[in-house]
C-alpha cells in the first residue's frame, strides 16, 4: 500500500484553513490559516506547502447550506477548486463540509479551551475535519 500526502482546504474570502494528512491511518494535522483577498490567496504559500509536503491529492470543502442547497460562497470555493486544479495539476476532491466549523469549534474547547478559539486555529482545524472526512470515506486505502 502507498502512502499518498494529501492537503485538506476550509475555504474562506479571507481566511483558508490548511490542514495535511496521509492515507495510512487516513489522520490529518491542521497546518495553518492564509490570509485572502476575497477568496484568492497567495498561491506562492499554497505552492510552498505542496512542494514541502510532497502533496499528491488536494481536498477543499465546499460550503452548502443545511438543506443540501449552495450559498453565495459556494460557487467561490468551487472556483478556488478549479484554480487548484489547473495551477498544480494535482486531483482536486471537493466534499460537503456542513457543521465542519461548529464541529471544529467544538472540539477546540473541549481539549484547549476558550482560549483556542482563535480564527486560525477553527480555519486549520476545519481544514483537518474536512481532509479526515475525505481520507476516511474516499481514499485510495480503502480500495
Amino acid at each position: 500500500m502507498t502512502n499518498i500526502t494529501a492537503l485538506g482546504f476550509d475555504f474562506g474570502m479571507k481566511h483558508i484553513g490548511v490542514a495535511v494528512g496521509q492515507t495510512i491511518t487516513n489522520t490529518a494535522t491542521p497546518l495553518t490559516s492564509i490570509k485572502a483577498r476575497d477568496g484568492i490567496p497567495n498561491w506562492d504559500e499554497i505552492e510552498k506547502l505542496i512542494s514541502t509536503w510532497n502533496v499528491k491529492v488536494i481536498v477543499i470543502g465546499i460550503p452548502l447550506n443545511m438543506d443540501g442547497t449552495e450559498q453565495p460562497i459556494t460557487a467561490a470555493a468551487k472556483k478556488f477548486g478549479n484554480r487548484l486544479e489547473a495551477r498544480f495539476k494535482l486531483p482536486v476532491h471537493r466534499i460537503d463540509e456542513r457543521l465542519t466549523t461548529v464541529e471544529a469549534k467544538q472540539q477546540l474547547f473541549d481539549s484547549l479551551g476558550y482560549k483556542a478559539l482563535d480564527k486560525a486555529s477553527i480555519d486549520s482545524y476545519s481544514a483537518k475535519l474536512i481532509l479526515e472526512s475525505w481520507l476516511n470515506s474516499n481514499s485510495p486505502s480503502k480500495a
